[in-house]
């Protein structure tokens, strides 16, 4: 049975542990004041399914579809449907119920996909959100794996945001104690079921970690290209990358120097 979930903040976790490349403990980092924001989920999902809605795209078919006929009816009194025919023939057209015919309902291009969201809701949606990767019954609740005891979110220093290379990055988890969830996405790699498989989509990674480093850091090339994991600076931060699928509680890495940008969140 899964662990009850508050929506309190959680106050105690106003200092947390700042990780060397080593994965030894160099000193402790005060959280700021974004991190005690109340656990929100309604909000947080809100915004994420107004961002997904603001992303489709609108289709339908063309307009004349299925009516590029030469037709006419034959009327009434035959003994027979009075729907189009061709005329070269006894063959129904242009009907829904024809071969070859117009559909009945088919998509509106003229569909209104957007859901608007408040500006103040989005911003706590965002603070809501981030300060929800601070509490591990919330990361565990979706899946995360890391090592016992380990403070969260997980703040590296700032040598971090040097690393370049992917090797180097594994490294770094391995030493933090990150690596079992970069397997569990790797893992859980699986050929996505339905249309999508003929659409670009065929396979599906779940969400790993989510690194935050300054802009411009070397270390959010370095990291990208791991399986299931996102990389941004914290101007970059929304909703969907602190909320995959509307789900708080995302496994994060910090650099210090990004933290100290969080603080006006």
């Amino acid at each position: 049975m899964a662990k009850k979930i508050t929506t309190k903040g959680d106050a105690k976790a106003s200092k947390v542990n700042v990780y060397g490349t080593d994965g030894t403990v160099k000193g402790k980092a005060e959280l700021p004041p974004v991190f005690a924001t109340p656990y929100r989920p309604d909000v947080i999902r809100r915004a994420v399914v107004s961002a997904q809605a603001n992303r489709r795209q609108r289709y339908g078919p063309s307009k004349v579809a299925g009516m590029r006929h030469s037709v006419s009816t034959w009327g009434k009194g035959r003994g027979a449907a009075r729907v189009q025919r061709l005329k070269a023939g006894r063959t129904g057209a242009e009907s829904p119920n024809n071969v070859g015919g117009r559909r009945a309902h088919p998509p509106s291009p003229e569909h209104y996909f957007t859901k608007k969201i408040n500006a103040k809701e989005r911003r706590l949606a965002i603070s809501s959100a981030l300060a929800a990767t601070s509490r591990e019954d919330l990361v565990r609740y979706r899946g995360h794996r890391f090592k016992e005891g380990l403070s969260l979110p997980v703040i590296v220093e700032d040598g971090a945001e040097d690393l370049s290379r992917t090797s180097e990055v594994m490294s770094l988890l391995e030493a933090v104690g990150l690596v079992d969830d970069i397997d569990r996405s790797s893992n859980g790699t699986h050929i996505r079921a339905g249309r999508g498989k003929m659409r670009g989509r065929r396979y599906r990674t779940p969400k790993s970690i989510l690194f935050i480093a300054s802009d411009g850091s070397s270390l959010i090339k370095g990291a990208r290209n791991l399986p299931g994991v996102n990389a941004t600076s914290p101007k970059g931060l929304n909703a969907e990358y602190l909320a995959p699928g509307g789900d708080p509680g995302r496994l994060v890495v910090i650099s210090k120097k990004a933290l100290s940008a969080l603080g006006g969140e």
